[in-house]
C-alpha cells in the first residue's frame, strides 16, 4: 500500500523567533519513504536537523518576522495490514525489565502515575496480566472519555482528562500510559499520520493524531484507546515519555497559528 503524507502549516510571528519541528517521518520508517522527506519553508530558511534522546529526528529554524510556511509532501510504502494483536504476549516483572524501558514506567509532564496508583489497581487489578490486562485499560479509557476537539487545551494532564471526561485523541493516550505505568507496565507515547484508511471517511478536518506503544513479551506493541481497535497506515513520527517530548512545533517566542493542513491518503493503485 503507498499512502501520500505531508502538511501545510503557517504562522504570524511577531517577532524574529527560535522554532523546533518535530515534522519529519520517524527514522525507522524512513526506509519505506518513495521520495525524500524534507521540511520546506517559505520565506526560504535553513532547517538544522539533529536526533534527540528518544531517537526522534528534529529541526531548528531562526524564523523572521512574519508569515512563515512549513510544508512537505510525500509518499510512504506500507504493509497495508492493521496493527497487530497478540493475546499472548506477556508482561514482565519490573525487575526484568531493560534498563532502557525503565523511564517509561515513571511519572512525567502530562501523566501523574503518583495520582493513579490506587484507582488503576481498583479497576484492574483483577484482570488478566498481559496484553488482556493492557486491552482492558484500553477499553476503560475509550469509554471513559467523549472526543470533543473544542475540549483540547494544552495544559490538560492525565488526571484532567480522567476527571473531565472529555477530551482529544492525546488524552485518551496520556490517561492510558498513566493508568498503565501504575499497574507496572511500561507505556509511551506516540504520535504520527493516521488516514481514513479501512474505516468510513470522517467529514472532520485531517489531523495528526497520537496513540500509544506497550512493552510485553520483549517488544513494543501498539495500542489506541481512541479508536480502541486495530487501524491500517500508522505513520510513526515521534515517540517519547508524553506530548511534552514530540510536540510537532516549538515556538520560543509567540507564534499564532494560520493554518494547519494535514495529508493521509492511500494511493490507489491499479
Amino acid at each position: 500500500m503507498l499512502i501520500k503524507i505531508g502538511y501545510d502549516i503557517e504562522f504570524e510571528l511577531s517577532q524574529p523567533t527560535a522554532m523546533l519541528l518535530m515534522l519529519f517521518v520517524h527514522p525507522s520508517r524512513r526506509e519505506h519513504l518513495q521520495k525524500p522527506d524534507q521540511i520546506l519553508t517559505f520565506p526560504d530558511i535553513p532547517v538544522q536537523t539533529f536526533y534527540d534522546s528518544f531517537g526522534n529526528l528534529c529541526g531548528r529554524v531562526a524564523a523572521p518576522a512574519g508569515r512563515v510556511r512549513f510544508y512537505s509532501s510525500t509518499v510512504v510504502e506500507d504493509s497495508g495490514l492493521p496493527d497487530p494483536v497478540v493475546m499472548n504476549a506477556e508482561q514482565h516483572h519490573v525487575a526484568d525489565l531493560p534498563i532502557d524501558v525503565l523511564p517509561f514506567l515513571l511519572a512525567s509532564r502530562y501523566c501523574e502515575v503518583d495520582r493513579f496508583g490506587q484507582i488503576a489497581w481498583d479497576l484492574f487489578g483483577t484482570t488478566k496480566l498481559g496484553w488482556s490486562r493492557v486491552q482492558a485499560v484500553m477499553s476503560w479509557v475509550h469509554n471513559h472519555i467523549t472526543f470533543g476537539y473544542q475540549h483540547a487545551r494544552p495544559t490538560k494532564t492525565a488526571w484532567d482528562g480522567y476527571t473531565e471526561r472529555q477530551g482529544v485523541c492525546r488524552d485518551f493516550t496520556h490517561l492510558s500510559i498513566t493508568l498503565l505505568r501504575a499497574l507496572g507496565i511500561p507505556a509511551r507515547y506516540a504520535t504520527g499520520y493516521l488516514g481514513d484508511i479501512g474505516i468510513p471517511i470522517s467529514p472532520e478536518p485531517m489531523d495528526f493524531s497520537a496513540w500509544i506503544e506497550v512493552y510485553l513479551s520483549g517488544r513494543w506493541w501498539t495500542f489506541d484507546a481512541r479508536h480502541n481497535k486495530p487501524r491500517i497506515g500508522r505513520i510513526l513520527m515521534a515517540r517519547g515519555r508524553d506530548a511534552t517530548d514530540v510536540a510537532l512545533t516549538t515556538s520560543f517566542g509567540i507564534a499564532n497559528l494560520l493554518k494547519f493542513d494535514i495529508v493521509s491518503d492511500e494511493l490507489k493503485t491499479y
